[in-house]
């Protein structure tokens, strides 16, 4: 069967099952982003409350002129620590829903901010503007190609304010650096590259079971295909399974993916991606990979990113969480220049770069306020490119193939920071964490040819197939808004 028609069987079920969720209209719209004035009080659903959602419980809660009026979250066993905190920051009690079509259909809703498991970002933000509600979400925007798009599809037709999570964005100094590299002053840019290297052990085996009492598990799969509950999703491990979570590099790494692209003049999509890697280091309930490098061109640039999750104790590596950049006079790093042949080291000089006031919350609700897209730090369409470099590279390593360390494959070319980066991963294995080499596989991913402009890559039907997902009823992102 054919991928268009398993989305049509897809869209058909959706709409049949649409019949018993009176509660939620998926098609259509019920206003547009609606601006909203100084005097006015900004009304704030957080989706996702655990983790990273308290920090936007905080960050909402104590801003003027703000109001979180609900806390969305399908574990109720959460409900009242959250509860309690917006009570104590801000003096009013918020209601507490395990589903998020209860907030999306209340009229005095303005904004959804988004923090649940990835595979709820697009959907939930696709269902907000619909709904006329302006979005904070956070990264990566999607957890494919397809649906990011629809994202941004959805944010300029409902004409709502969307926001993504990528909060470097909203550093003066991180506009600076880019400025920089940019000018010229410091060459011509050549590679720029990405590091994702944070501490990530094994989650062991957590065994099928029943899901826990207070926990509606329905809802937390969302979009995600069905299958038993196990305690290594809720709350965290999602990340390592390919249903829910799209692995480091469209977790922290999305953050460093964001940058180095955004110092790549005018860029959007590659028009070439490979990657490779593997899980490495110990035999778990995981997918994703622990180890991995993804290398991108862009035109004369290339991108690289290097992640690496066996750092720190027990290993002899250290974490390391950063953009470099290599150009035909040199490499910049850090706010530094530092010339090739062993010039001396210099602060890069100002030669401008900025950003919008209020930092990523605050220029959110700016934007909300003024109606305009330019108040935004970090816009859905930035949010969209960046966590599809991420969805490209993760595509090309589930597409290899298992090849030894010993057989050096042509892939690499003779690029000096793509070989230095391969290196660096073997070290990290062999160095860093006493791995032998003899006899270990990793896996090298196919190089794929992308067409920007049509969001496909070019003639490769299996690799488009995952552009997208098979939906799950009622929870399916539209092929149009």
């Amino acid at each position: 069967m054919s991928h268009e028609v398993s989305r049509r069987t897809f869209l058909k079920g959706a709409a049949a099952a649409g019949a018993a969720f009176p509660l939620f209209t998926i098609a259509g719209t019920k206003a547009s982003g609606k601006i909203l004035g100084a005097n006015d009080v900004i009304r704030v659903a957080v989706c996702g409350i655990n983790g990273r959602g308290g920090a936007h419980i905080k960050a909402f809660a104590e801003m003027k002129g703000v109001q979180v009026t609900y806390l969305v979250d399908p574990d109720s066993r959460i409900h009242e620590k959250h509860k309690t905190n917006v009570e104590k920051l801000a003096g009013n009690t918020p209601q507490c829903v395990q589903d998020p079509r209860e907030a999306l259909d209340d009229p005095n809703v303005d904004a959804i901010s988004i923090a649940t498991p990835n595979h709820w970002h697009s959907l939930l933000a696709i269902w907000a503007c619909q709904h006329g509600k302006h979005v904070y979400v956070e990264k990566p925007l999607s957890h494919n190609v397809f649906e990011g798009r629809i994202a941004v599809a959805a944010a300029r037709k409902h004409n709502c304010m969307v926001q993504h999570g990528t909060q470097q964005r909203s550093s003066e100094g991180r506009a600076r650096e880019i400025a920089a590299v940019q000018s010229g002053k410091y060459g011509k840019l050549l590679v720029s590259k990405g590091y994702c290297a944070k501490p990530r052990w094994s989650i062991n085996f957590k065994k099928p079971e029943s899901p826990p009492e207070g926990l509606n598990f329905d809802v937390w799969l969302g979009p995600a295909p069905p299958q038993p509950y196990h305690g290594n999703l809720v709350h965290y491990n999602w990340h390592w399974f390919w249903d829910t979570g799209n692995g480091d590099i469209g977790n922290q790494g999305v953050h460093e993916m964001d940058v180095a692209r955004w110092a790549i003049k005018g860029a959007t999509l590659p028009t070439k991606v490979y990657s490779l890697g593997g899980r490495f280091g110990y035999t778990d309930q995981g997918q994703t990979p622990n180890t991995q490098m993804a290398v991108m061109e862009f035109g004369d640039v290339k991108l690289v990113f290097e992640v690496r999750g066996l750092v720190e104790k027990p290993s002899k590596d250290p974490r390391k969480v950063a953009n470099e950049y290599y150009t035909t006079e040199g490499m910049i790093a850090e706010g530094m220049f530092y010339p090739k042949n062993g010039g001396k080291p210099e602060r890069l000089e100002n030669v401008g770069g900025s950003v919008r006031p209020g930092k990523e919350f605050g220029s959110f609700i700016n934007a909300v306020r003024s109606g305009n897209r330019e108040d935004l730090n970090a816009d859905v369409e930035h949010g969209h490119y960046s966590a599809a470099l991420c969805h490209l590279a993760n595509i090309s390593y589930r597409l290899g193939e298992e090849v030894p360390f010993d057989r050096r494959a042509k892939t690499l070319g003779d690029d000096k920071v793509v070989l230095e980066t391969f290196q660096a991963l073997e070290n990290n294995l062999t160095q860093g964490n006493g791995l032998s080499l003899a006899g270990l596989t990793y896996r090298l991913g196919r190089t794929l040819t992308f067409d920007p402009k049509a969001e496909q890559f070019v003639g490769d039907a299996e690799a488009n197939t995952l552009l997208t997902r098979q939906y799950r009823a009622p929870y399916v992102v539209p092929e149009k808004v």
